[in-house]
């Protein structure tokens, strides 16, 4: 058993570390930041009537972890002998989550903008699993979205609309929201989320860089009456080009948005990442999947 290496990133400095894994041959990464260890594949023991996509579970120390089957969900082909295969342990969404992978290659550290937003026709549909691809020493690695695969396959582990309430007034109506969350899957979803409740002035990017490029276009009159054209910013914190830590030290060291709140909304959300995001000015961070409490700190913060 092998526990990860502790990474330490200077804050707000837009770098990230990748874990590249592959299955059936392919490479594919995973941030660093949700991984907890890597260990051997072993047996793990079926669970009735689970998602075809859920090999088992097994109990490498004190706690149950449920094994999804990687190449499975991917369409793609088993190992032929799994004694080489990998057990990524991930802890993101707070769960912990172990990911059936045929091997693990390299830790990459590297800057978000070495990081593109893929192409439409590979992110929609059920296809859509990739949130970038990163250009690695002349190679192409896909990022996954995990969260949305775990969502897929254990729809508990996420959020809807569904559990929201209708609010009885329409002050919430006028306050214009920027949502800026990579996942199309996830973006879809808290954008559901705050328009049923009442948030209905919405404008979302898929990126840090292109939320700060709209922020950096606002106008003297515009800046004057923030309020009126952005009263809060959420955001993500893994998103290709610019993270969200790397946005809200933006946001937070520019004199005339400084006022503007940030609420960061994360699957990453733990005690260091919230003294990172202390660091930086945000207003508030908030774990996925915690919906409700993401719109109370709306509630409270937006201008």
């Amino acid at each position: 058993m092998e526990k990860k290496k502790e990474i330490l990133l200077e804050v707000g400095t837009n770098e990230l570390e990748i874990m590249e894994f592959t299955v059936d041959g392919r490479s594919f990464g995973i941030n660093v930041a949700k991984v907890l260890e890597i260990m051997k594949y072993e047996e793990v023991t079926p669970v009735a009537q689970a998602s075809p996509f859920v090999e088992g579970i097994f109990k490498p120390r004190e706690q149950i972890i449920t094994v999804f089957d990687l190449a499975k969900y991917l369409g793609l082909k088993a190992a032929e002998d799994n004694e080489r295969d990998i057990l990524i342990i991930t802890n993101f969404n707070q769960n912990h989550t172990a990911f059936h992978v045929h091997s693990v290659e390299i830790i990459h550290r590297i800057s978000w903008k070495d990081i593109e937003k893929p192409d439409e026709t590979i992110t929609s549909g059920k296809d859509g699993v990739t949130t970038g691809i990163a250009r690695v020493a002349g190679r192409l690695i896909t990022i996954l979205d995990f969260e949305k695969i775990m969502a897929e396959i254990n729809p508990s582990h996420t959020f809807s609309a569904d559990s929201i309430s209708v609010p009885t007034d329409n002050k919430r109506r006028d306050k214009p929201i920027i949502v800026v969350e990579d996942s199309p899957f996830l973006r879809k979803v808290v954008l559901e989320c705050l328009h049923k409740g009442g948030y209905t002035n919405t404008l979302s990017f898929s990126t840090g860089e292109e939320a700060w490029e709209a922020l950096e276009s606002l106008g003297p009159e515009e800046l004057e009456n923030l309020g009126d054209n952005v009263s809060c910013v959420v955001t993500d914190i893994e998103m290709p080009r610019m993270d969200g830590h790397a946005l809200t030290k933006l946001i937070k060291s520019n004199k005339n948005l400084r006022i503007l709140p940030v609420i960061i909304f994360s699957s990453l959300i733990s005690p260091e990442m919230k003294l990172k995001g202390e660091s930086l000015g945000a207003d508030a961070q908030v774990s996925k999947p915690q919906i409700h409490e993401l719109i109370g700190h709306v509630d409270r913060l937006a201008l």
